[in-house]
């Protein structure tokens, strides 16, 4: 005798009684025996204490979506890091704008103001695309040496400072001062703050708001970092994506290019082995290829585009994702959605 059963987050669950192995039950029939709904996955995901809110949309349409323990989509979120690839979206319109040449570009005449006095020669080297792809070889400011660097009096020039640890396209050094070198470097080249480009740039997206961002000392707003937004508003930006860069009314506001671009794996994470293209992860979930932004705590914005799925995951922004397991079970979360998104299109 055979039995079914279903695993979730570490629980078994029987789904079926036993069937003789010699059965071949009809695969859709089988399909929809042993794949949870999506009402029943959101609210399993539920037991995952630090979750806020999930929203799932298919093809355009908000198809499931759940609060946790007080929130809704609308509820304003940190999304921490998953901000990169705003940063990222605003640095691509920028370069198609003609405000920026492109993605090798050098730095150091976009910031000659900020350059250390005895300058690394190496500075020189650094272009727009190494800051984006995090392969600018400068020490990084995250992690360990956050504090540090958040502490200076001057963001920008206390990043430009940091000591070579590699050279300039090399290894990933995942760094929240390269993306705040590029929010720099927007404001300088436009003479308006970065919030205004943003609200600018992308205010044709139906939804999209930022409701609050941290600035540096200088007032240039923190590049990768402490920006809130409502899950409703990151599920828009990511709609945005997964549609080309055209709104749902048909307004191009980012190339298609440049999210090819993007998504472009160009580094591995050496923290869990993920590509990193222009502010967005890529890697294999549930058996789909899978773009996503990620913030520390658990902010997560998944693409997958072969299901036309946008998925939206906020959750508690002061507790660590990574070491913990976390990340991994939102990750899991997205397999049993990606199921379940499958079904549905394979039956409609």
């Amino acid at each position: 005798m055979m039995y079914r059963y279903l695993i979730v987050f570490g629980l078994v669950f029987p789904l079926t009684q036993p069937v003789a192995q010699a059965q071949q039950p009809d695969a859709s029939v089988a399909m929809s025996s042993t794949v949870p709904s999506l009402p029943d996955i959101l609210e399993r995901a539920g037991a995952l204490e630090p979750l806020r809110v999930v929203m799932v949309a298919q093809s355009g349409m908000v198809i499931a979506e759940r609060g946790y323990r007080g929130h809704t989509p609308a509820s304003a979120t940190n999304i921490k890091s998953a901000s990169k690839s705003v940063i990222s979206a605003l640095v691509g319109i920028a370069i198609d704008r003609g405000v920026l040449a492109g993605v090798d570009q050098k730095i150091a005449p976009l910031l000659a103001g900020d350059l250390p006095a005895d300058a690394d020669p190496r500075l020189h080297d650094i272009t727009i695309g190494h800051l984006l792809s995090m392969q600018a070889g400068l020490e990084r400011t995250s992690g360990r040496n956050y504090g540090r660097w958040v502490a200076s009096g001057n963001w920008v020039r206390a990043a430009l400072n940091q000591p070579f640890v590699d050279q300039p396209g090399g290894t990933m050094l995942y760094s929240t001062g390269s993306s705040h070198l590029l929010s720099a470097i927007l404001t300088r080249q436009t003479g308006r703050s970065t919030l205004a480009l943003a609200r600018d740039w992308l205010g044709a997206v139906d939804g999209f708001a930022i409701t609050a961002w941290d600035r540096d000392p200088q007032g240039i707003y923190f590049g990768g970092n402490q920006m809130a937004m409502s899950a409703s508003s990151l599920l828009a930006f990511g709609e945005l994506y997964r549609n080309g860069g055209r709104t749902a009314d048909g307004q191009d506001v980012i190339s298609p290019d440049w999210i090819r671009q993007s998504w472009q794996p160009r580094t591995t994470s050496r923290f869990n082995g993920d590509g990193y293209g222009y502010g967005w992860f890529r890697r294999t979930i549930g058996g789909e290829d899978v773009i996503y932004a990620w913030g520390y705590g658990g902010q997560m914005l998944y693409i997958v585009p072969d299901l036309e799925l946008s998925v939206v995951m906020t959750s508690d922004e002061n507790s660590p994702s990574a070491r913990t397991g976390y990340r991994d079970d939102l990750h899991d979360v997205l397999a049993q959605i990606i199921a379940a998104a499958s079904r549905r299109e394979t039956s409609s």
